[in-house]
């Protein structure tokens, strides 16, 4: 599907935040301006966060609990490696009781769950993005046509 601006990358995640559950996993793969982080900021509207989503690239995890479900904001992009993660005690937010948004997962690929839904966003032009949805193992059903909403 693609998005033709970014407010439709962010109403994708929007109508993303509908279908996911406590537990949940998002992995988000792209290139840099692909959209994913604009995508998490309308995931985080649709779970009803208030604060400002700002992309975690220095922090490698930002925690927002104003909303109906907890987000966990993973940003991948500087970790050197799992054992990086595991030593700071993110790991612990992969599963838990919130959503869990991972940008750049193939830095840590040993800590991603089974169960996952991915999403790859693919830079087209200047405001279009396509964006590819995929489950991975046994993540619930995503009903793609309720994604789909306007953004076609």
């Amino acid at each position: 599907m693609k998005t033709y601006s970014a407010e439709e990358t962010r109403a994708l995640g929007r109508r993303l935040a509908d279908q996911l559950r406590p537990g949940d996993t998002v992995l988000l793969r792209g290139d840099l301006g692909s959209g994913k982080s604009e995508l998490t900021r309308g995931l985080a509207a649709g779970l009803g966060i208030r604060e400002t989503v700002t992309s975690p690239s220095f922090t490698i995890l930002n925690v927002y609990e104003s909303g109906r479900i907890p987000l966990y904001h993973f940003d991948w992009y500087r970790l050197e490696s799992e054992e990086e993660l595991y030593e700071l005690g993110m790991d612990e937010y992969l599963g838990g009781d919130g959503i869990a948004v991972v940008e750049w997962p193939d830095q840590c690929p040993g800590a991603l769950p089974e169960d996952a839904l991915e999403i790859r966003l693919r830079f087209v032009d200047e405001t279009t993005r396509e964006a590819e949805i995929r489950r991975l193992g046994r993540f619930h059903g995503v009903d793609e046509k309720q994604l789909t909403g306007e953004a076609t």
